[in-house]
């Protein structure tokens, strides 16, 4: 009996032929296209290894890079002591739907009992991830932080003649690759001499994940002194933390000479004014001008056109007699002379289809024909102010 419990403790203790495992390993998630998937391919050992090979398969469905190198280790797992493996992979799927990882086979050789050298080869099961469509319409970027970084070698509003700006944009994306991250936006604009400098992207692994940075550099400088606006560029992608679509923004930037803008400011502040009489030549000479174009233009036109050129002049031209009689009335206090007045006004918007209050007249006609007549709590004045501005 004693016999038969020391053997029983035995085959529990010592590991069986078979007892290596390599599983691959996946957290509860509900990727999109292009977000980064951990993937652990995990091996639990009780045999002496001599050497080993470990190949990670490649696919169509997706792009992939080791994070860090192997990790063995010694553990103790279910009571028994295991060499484990652990190998961190970033997955990329490039497409929605069914995503299948492996299978993987993990080629050793072992070292025997009898000193000698065996091969075994251990594989572990194939695995399927389910990868949702990338949520929007942009080209997929998913990362779980983004930050754009925009450096100007100078004032872009305030340049010396001649100078060249320099415009470096630093693109810095976590848990992603370079190839995923967008392509170099198109700077360009008619009053814009721009260069751009070859594009450098770089990726460096991580345990967590990738951290991937991509620069753009320009070299602008505008054609004339006249001042401009760089507008912004927006940059799309999916936020894996908060689970949201969000937008980076590259900033916009006015663009000019400091001299265009204090030749500006010099003209308004006086030293390329014109003078008061110099202002009233011109206003002269361009009325003049307008006149006699007018007239050739009316000179050989049927007599209806002449009308309606005649009526729109009056309709845009700020002179109204009527509204100067209508001022002088009010000023009266006599609500029949105001009444009068008011009539021609409105009658001279309506022939020039100007628009006109549908009750213009109500208060004043109230005022007048009222059974107690008179002039209190009537305002002259301010009914023509009102009437002129179309509020009564």
């Amino acid at each position: 009996m004693v016999i038969r419990y020391a053997l029983l403790l035995i085959l529990l203790f010592t590991p069986a032929a078979g007892a290596e495992t390599l599983r691959l390993l996946v957290p509860e998630m509900r990727p999109v296209v292009g977000e980064m998937i951990p993937v652990t391919v995990r091996g639990e050992y009780t045999s002496r290894i001599a050497l080993e090979t470990l190949i990670f398969p490649d696919s169509d469905a997706y792009d992939w890079m080791q994070l860090a190198r192997d990790d063995w280790r010694q553990a103790r797992v279910n009571g028994r002591a295991v060499r484990v493996l652990e190998r961190r992979i970033a997955l990329f799927p490039r497409k929605a739907g069914p995503v299948t990882i492996g299978p993987l086979t993990h080629h050793l050789t072992i070292a025997t009992d009898t000193g000698g050298r065996a091969p075994l080869d251990v594989n572990a099961e194939p695995l399927t991830v389910q990868v949702a469509p990338y949520p929007a319409d942009s080209r997929p970027l998913a990362a779980s932080a983004l930050k754009v970084e925009d450096t100007l070698s100078a004032q872009p509003g305030k340049l010396r003649d001649g100078e060249t700006l320099i415009r470096r944009v630093t693109l810095t994306a976590d848990d992603t690759l370079p190839h995923l991250l967008p392509p170099r936006p198109i700077v360009r604009q008619p009053w814009l001499i721009s260069f751009s400098a070859p594009e450098v992207r770089e990726m460096k692994p991580t345990p967590q994940g990738p951290e991937t940075t991509v620069i753009w550099e320009w070299h602008l400088r505008p054609k004339t002194g006249e001042p401009g606006v760089l507008p912004p560029v927006e940059i799309s992608w999916f936020d894996t933390v908060t689970r949201q679509m969000q937008v980076a923004q590259i900033p916009a930037i006015p663009f000019g000479y400091a001299s265009f803008e204090a030749n500006r400011t010099s003209n308004r502040s006086g030293t390329g004014r014109l003078s008061l009489s110099q202002l009233a030549i011109a206003c002269a000479l361009f009325t003049a001008g307008l006149l006699a174009g007018l007239g050739l233009a009316l000179s050989g036109a049927s007599p209806r056109r002449k009308t309606q050129v005649l009526k729109l002049l009056k309709r845009w031209s700020p002179h109204d007699p009527t509204r100067r009689a209508l001022k002088a009335a009010a000023r009266t206090n006599d609500l029949i002379v105001l009444r009068s007045a008011t009539e021609r006004y409105l009658a001279r918007r309506r022939a020039l289809g100007l628009p006109v209050p549908g009750s213009a007249t109500a208060e004043l006609d109230r005022s007048i024909y009222a059974a107690k007549a008179g002039t209190e709590g009537f305002d002259p004045e301010r009914f023509r102010r009102r009437l002129v501005r179309g509020r009564t």
